[in-house]
């Protein structure tokens, strides 16, 4: 199988990329974190693609899409006549991965009530389908996909420990694409040719500069979105125009500096004063943009999770969504 080529110019994706060649052809298990849509699901994929495993079955299964009363079947099948509309034998996700990769994703949504099930499948190496005592021996290599820290769901009881330290052997963090301007034309660039080989699409500077300095919540997703857009409707050259509205205002983090600014110089604010206003502003709004998920909050503004909260409970600030 053609291996896949990850696009960056980052230098913290490279090394990622080093760290990823170093274990690739080991069996240990990969937790891949990251916001959705940086592409967690494609480095999956990468992984497998460059590992011994190549020519083997690769599985992907989106956990938070599959009901939960469902889940213990799919993942690791059943026999005719277990319960009522199993109307014959069915291998599940597991079996169809045997000798290949399988990426379990979005396991942070994975019931507490199944993870004792999926512990002893990844510990024993053998599956029991749903209404037979005959273990079947599975060989897989094991990628799972986290888009929130998976040790605060531990701390709060919703995720068991040893099933964490069993599937995080080899933890990558991948970058949300804010933090990796330089890959913003690369990717966008990429994506044009992709959506529309015929043209050649040229990306003005000044939609240049507001493509990088935009915030990308979506990531690299949203990214492609907007390329596939842009691919119909521009004939040769993308001007601000062409981009949606959200990307012509101004970054909300340069309204707050700005803001505090004015505070300084117009109402008479002391330093300390302008510091503690910008501090909450910054943290309000990295709060809004996580979704209330204070460690993916803490980490766009480059902060322990810890010195985090120690500021939130500093200012009494209210991070309900």
């Amino acid at each position: 199988m053609k291996p896949l080529i990850l696009l960056t110019k980052n230098q913290k994706m490279q090394e990622i990329l080093s760290k990823l060649d170093q274990v690739i052809d080991t069996d240990s298990s990969i937790l891949l974190i990251g916001e959705t849509g940086v592409g967690k699901e494609l480095f999956a994929e990468y992984i497998h693609r460059k590992s011994k495993r190549s020519l083997n079955p690769f599985v992907k299964v989106g956990l938070s899409a599959i009901p939960a009363d469902l889940l213990e079947s799919e993942l690791f099948g059943h026999e005719k006549g277990s319960f009522t509309s199993a109307t014959s034998d069915r291998k599940g996700l597991f079996e169809i991965a045997n000798n290949g990769s399988i990426f379990l994703d979005d396991i942070d949504d994975f019931p507490l009530a199944l993870q004792s099930k999926l512990l002893r499948v990844l510990e024993s190496k053998e599956i029991l389908r749903i209404g037979s005592n005959t273990p079947i021996p599975i060989n897989v290599r094991l990628i799972t996909a986290s888009k929130v820290d998976l040790k605060e769901l531990v701390d709060t009881g919703k995720f068991r420990l040893d099933l964490y330290y069993r599937i995080n052997v080899i933890p990558i963090y991948i970058p949300p694409l804010r933090e990796r301007p330089e890959d913003i034309p690369l990717l966008m660039e990429h994506y044009l040719k992709h959506y529309a080989p015929d043209k050649d699409i040229k990306i003005s500077e000044e939609a240049l500069k507001l493509l990088v300095q935009y915030h990308w919540p979506g990531n690299v997703r949203e990214l492609k979105n907007l390329a596939q857009r842009l691919a119909i409707f521009v004939k040769d050259k993308v001007e601000p125009k062409d981009l949606p509205v959200e990307f012509r205002i101004e970054n909300p983090i340069q309204l707050i500096v700005k803001a505090c600014k004015h505070c300084f110089i117009s109402d008479g604010m002391d330093f300390n004063q302008v510091v503690s206003c910008l501090e909450i502003n910054l943290i309000k709004e990295a709060l809004k943009n996580s979704n209330g998920n204070q460690s993916q909050a803490a980490k766009s503004l480059g902060l322990s999770l810890s010195t985090f909260r120690d500021k939130i409970k500093k200012y009494k600030i209210d991070f309900d969504k």
